[in-house]
């Protein structure tokens, strides 16, 4: 299944099972996937702003080139997850869920002073 320049705004994906879809070029801010099942999902230049993937299952699932900021991915594994296309200032997610994350590193510096770091 592939969305493409759609508008998802506030699109309500709860305990969804999504399997082989692509979203491409949306607009899918404030959208909701808590506790859903996601596998072999791609998300590319997607406008995700204060998305919520609250307890989620992501398997196989891309970022690419998204907007993320105020995402919540509280109680959601993100290993083997690559974000360092993705632009965001702040997300919910808490240090366990980070583990195997992959992000730039501009990214892991600003992880870093949140664990109280000084980068030089």
């Amino acid at each position: 299944m592939v969305f493409k320049n759609c508008k998802l705004l506030g699109v309500n994906f709860s305990e969804a099972n999504l399997g082989n879809v692509f979203f491409e070029n949306c607009m899918a801010t404030l959208s909701n996937f808590p506790e859903a099942r996601l596998k072999q999902v791609v998300f590319d230049n997607t406008n995700l702003q204060g998305a919520n993937y609250f307890d989620c299952l992501l398997n196989k699932v891309a970022f690419h080139e998204c907007d993320i900021n105020e995402v919540d991915f509280t109680e959601t594994s993100l290993k083997g997850i690559d974000i360092s296309t993705c632009t965001f200032k702040r997300l919910q997610v808490s240090l366990e869920s980070l583990n195997g994350c992959e992000v730039s590193s501009e990214q892991a510096i600003g992880f870093a002073s949140l664990l109280g770091l000084t980068v030089k």
